[in-house]
């Protein structure tokens, strides 16, 4: 059930008063800047972290297993292997589902670059699709028609906490005898038609990066229903080895044999023990951003932005991973980040578009007329900070400061 917005803005901070970067009094002291991304620790991390230093087990343990068993019950899988990294994750995902050199994968053309570099790891081309402009979700009905003999897989990225229309691209997966990996890194909480993100296609990939909505430090996670590509990710994540330290510590075999030119994957007990709180607190969390993004929605609602669209059917769940309005015509995305860093808030821009970065231009010869969607929301996007860990007065501070700052460049033209 949606709880009622935030409290509205302070009498103390005008909104028509100038801007910092007009020569007005900046939003927030420089030593409590508002940082995007800063992840939430507190007094539980920093306890499981010290005791783990202090079992003097730090790699590959028992804090690992645990963290995968607990966080498969959370989402619901039958399976989950911890790794180094969200992109990781999904580079074993896709060895594991056989994808390799001459193979294509569908992917998205708005995403962040380590989604595609999985991809050409594995010496596959990406054929990237364009988005949805209101929830940069990829298009299903622009997935068909880029399907070639070729074509192994699907990759689909759940931007910013929403789950992709799942339903056409599955039936095409299915169809085309296509396996489907999910890009869960922004979606740890979301559900689709009561679905959870991560269970829909063949394997989910999860990020524990510092600004996610849980976090290793750095690490990652794949789950599947699959007990084959499990086993598969969980040998190739360490060196392609039968056998880890921990297991032969804890009474397994005594020896081991490297079946697979595997990768060093894995992750580690001192990451696993920064996580394991956090699973405890992840409902509680994820209710306290939903109040954040309300708020955001109604305090920007009057202002030149076009703001995410609302979660969509109600048996759907959004993660509320990133708040992301897209700046309206005419208005200067570098002249806004400058100004509200003059107020001493962060924010961040998700994404530059996978065609746009010189790499892929000239590996593949992507160009933006091909992804007009992608290229309008990756020139406009902006992301505010949105965290578990905001204050009202925090929540206010970034409303209170975009208003002003529009308002004031509003009346300089």
């Amino acid at each position: 059930m949606k709880r009622a917005p935030l409290a509205g803005p302070h009498p103390v901070q005008e909104a028509n008063g100038l801007p910092a970067i007009a020569g007005g009094e900046p939003i927030r002291a420089r030593e409590r800047r508002l940082i995007f991304g800063a992840p939430v620790i507190g007094e539980a991390e920093i306890t499981s972290v010290v005791e783990c230093l202090r079992s003097n087990w730090i790699g590959l343990g028992g804090r690992v297993e645990r963290f995968e068993q607990e966080f498969a019950r959370y989402k619901g899988a039958p399976y989950a292997v911890g790794v180094s990294s969200g992109t990781a994750a999904i580079h074993l995902a896709l060895l594991a589902l056989g994808i390799g050199a001459g193979d294509e994968v569908i992917a998205p053309a708005m995403t962040f670059c380590s989604t595609i570099h999985s991809i050409v790891h594995t010496e596959a081309k990406p054929v990237l699709v364009d988005c949805i402009r209101s929830t940069f979700n990829l298009d299903p009905a622009q997935i068909e028609e880029r399907i070639t003999s070729r074509t192994k897989a699907i990759l689909v990225v759940h931007m910013c906490g929403r789950c992709c229309d799942m339903d056409p691209i599955l039936d095409l997966a299915r169809r085309h005898g296509l396996r489907v990996i999910e890009d869960c890194a922004h979606a740890i909480e979301a559900t689709h038609h009561g679905i959870p993100a991560g269970l829909m296609g063949d394997a989910g990939c999860f990020s524990f990066y510092p600004t996610k909505n849980i976090t290793t430090g750095d690490g990652g996670m794949v789950i599947t229903r699959d007990r084959q590509v499990y086993e598969r990710v969980k040998i190739l994540s360490l060196h392609g080895m039968t056998a880890d330290a921990w297991s032969r510590f804890v009474g397994g075999p005594t020896g081991y044999e490297v079946i697979a030119a595997g990768f060093k994957y894995n992750m580690t007990d001192l990451a696993a023990s920064l996580g394991l709180p956090q699973l405890t607190t992840i409902e509680e969390r994820w209710r306290q951003r939903e109040q954040v993004w309300l708020t955001y929605t109604e305090r920007l609602k009057g202002l030149p932005l076009l703001l995410p669209p609302p979660p969509a059917a109600s048996d759907s769940r959004h993660a509320y991973h990133l708040f992301t309005p897209l700046l309206g015509d005419g208005i200067d995305r570098q002249t806004i980040i400058t100004a509200l860093d003059a107020e001493n808030i962060g924010v961040g821009i998700h994404y530059v578009p996978v065609h746009q970065h010189p790499y892929y231009r000239q590996q593949f010869g992507f160009v933006d007329s091909d992804f007009p969607n992608a290229s309008f929301v990756g020139a406009r996007t902006i992301s505010l900070p949105l965290s578990s860990a905001m204050s009202e007065q925090d929540v206010d501070d970034m409303a209170t400061a975009l208003t002003r700052i529009f308002r004031y460049y509003t009346a300089s033209a």
